[in-house]
């Protein structure tokens, strides 16, 4: 297989679009919400993401040719590699914000205030990358034992929900950017027609998107373009240095925050373990140990050289596979994110190309996600996926809800969250809360065992379908999944038993385990 083929072209511009989304949002988080020094954020912050992400796509590529070539093949697609979207949210919000406020409540100064969050935030990616790279160890004997339904249950729902249906709510709010781009991406990735010369669909979609929003912006219509003047006063060298002594220091921040770095980390190699099994149901079926390695080893490495912000596998590998990337995207990908983080280009690009520009292609993505999950399971099994959709289609709608309550106040000083201000809110029109958010507490280890259970009862084992509620018995138990409390500015996980879930599981189990005791098989065999 060759290290660059046309269609990693269209692949790149998937890819590259990701990374530079996540690196968007943590430009707003490090200098809008943090209000961090541009010498922090480009000087420190950005070169130190660059160095992981680069050692991560760099070796996938070299791991997907050596697939090929084992295998005398020519289709083989590289893993996708990214920034963990989710840990760039959870990491910003719930660890270095309140280490900053914190520091500034105990009369610190603003600078040594970000200092400690800036060490915060390096303990939380320290802790993820050697959560990662411990599950490189043991994830390979549970991909044995878990149904591919439930490993990809909880990604149809990440990728139909929280990132097909997301950006489909932002295109009809740009709807002459949206909409037409959108066509476009259907007709190239499921219309069997491409254009003409060879110009890749994706550079079409972003090009056509990039000048429907400036067009708009300069006839004085509403776009996405940005309303504020071009600032080129971060261009220049900036190269990643060790940031061995800030990383000493973060280590006293490692037990403070552990209540979420732990579960985050359990929540990412989980997904692992489903884009790793995404991967092979698209025909490409990686070695779990090297491949986890790489990921825990790239985020590791982040964080020596002062990044808060873990790597992670991206899932949506059939995607990327369909149209037709191979290992070379993977490459490029690294090249892009070098380029702008250690120059610092992404003000220009973020000021150039805004994100609404290419959310035809994130939609296509979550498409096909959503897609693979029922083609790529027996059909017996598709209750099973349906089922494990729930739990993410709850994590969403928790999200929405927790949009909708801020823009009614709620969250404030004046108004902070507290239980019976969400239940009068939410529970008017007979609409419960506490169901919603506890579904939406580590959605993704729910998907997997709600999926696996039921795909155990559609096969009639029911011992192993005790087995699993009775693995949610023990993940309620230690707060991973459904325990939430209310802080004043949102609702967030909390790692103490939620023991009536606990209850709610082993009622499950007992059931399951009565089965073979009080029924009989059917003579009508399930369809």
């Amino acid at each position: 297989m060759k290290a660059f083929v046309k269609g990693d072209l269209d692949g790149f511009f998937a890819l590259g679009l990701d990374s530079l989304v996540n690196l968007l949002l943590m430009t707003g988080f490090c200098l809008g919400l943090l209000g961090f020094s541009p010498e922090l954020y480009y000087g420190r912050i950005l070169p130190a993401s660059a160095v992981g992400l680069v050692f991560g796509n760099l070796l996938y590529a070299r791991q997907a040719l050596r697939l090929a070539a084992r295998e005398g093949r020519t289709d083989v697609c590289a893993l996708p590699y990214g920034f963990n979207l989710i840990t760039v949210i959870i990491y910003s919000l719930l660890v270095m914000y309140p280490a900053q406020q914190l520091g500034l409540a105990q009369g610190l100064e603003k600078a040594r205030a970000d200092e400690i969050a800036w060490y915060a935030g390096i303990a939380a990616c320290i802790g993820s990358g050697l959560i990662e790279l411990g599950g490189a160890f043991i994830l390979h004997h549970l991909r044995r034992i878990t149904p591919l339904a439930a490993l990809l249950a909880a990604l149809a729902g990440i990728g139909v929900f929280f990132i097909a249906m997301d950006f489909l709510f932002r295109a009809w709010v740009y709807p002459l950017i949206g909409m037409s781009t959108l066509a476009v991406a259907l007709v190239v990735y499921y219309g069997g027609h491409r254009f003409k010369w060879g110009i890749p669909g994706g550079l079409v979609v972003l090009l056509m998107g990039t000048l429907g929003a400036w067009g708009l912006h300069w006839i004085g219509q509403p776009s996405p373009a940005p309303a504020y003047p071009l600032d080129l006063s971060h261009l220049g060298f900036h190269l990643p240095r060790p940031a061995l002594g800030a990383v000493w220091d973060s280590l006293p921040y490692l037990l403070p925050f552990f209540s979420i770095i732990l579960p985050m980390g359990v929540v990412n190699v989980v997904g692992s373990m489903q884009v790793l099994a995404s991967a092979e149901a698209a025909g490409d079926s990686y070695e779990t140990r090297p491949s986890l390695i790489i990921n825990g080893v790239g985020t590791l490495i982040s964080a020596l050289f002062g990044s808060p912000y873990p790597t992670t596998l991206y899932i949506g590998h059939p995607g990327w596979k369909a149209i037709g990337s191979r290992a070379g995207y993977s490459t490029l990908n690294a090249v892009f994110v070098a380029l702008i983080c250690l120059t610092g280009s992404l003000s220009l690009l973020a000021w150039s190309i805004p994100v609404e520009a290419g959310m035809a292609i994130l939609i296509w993505i979550g498409i096909s996600m959503g897609t693979q999950a029922f083609e790529a399971v027996p059909r017996r099994h598709i209750p099973a996926v349906i089922v494990g959709l729930f739990p993410a289609i709850a994590g969403y709608c928790a999200l929405v809800a927790r949009n909708v309550l801020a823009g009614a106040g709620v969250g404030t000083p004046e108004k902070p969250w507290n239980p019976e201000l969400i239940e009068s809110i939410l529970k008017a029109r007979n609409f419960y809360a506490e169901g919603l958010f506890a579904l939406d507490q580590g959605y993704f280890l729910s998907c997997l065992i709600l999926a696996a259970a039921t795909v155990a009862i559609i096969d009639q084992r029911f011992r192993h379908a005790a087995l699993w509620f009775a693995g949610g018995a023990g993940l309620a138990a230690i707060g991973f999944i459904h325990t939430f409390d209310y802080i004043p500015g949102d609702i967030v996980g909390s790692l103490r038993p939620g023991w009536k879930w606990v209850l709610g599981y082993l009622s499950m189990s007992g059931l399951m385990l009565l089965v073979p005791v009080v029924m009989e098989r059917s003579e009508h065999p399930p369809v």
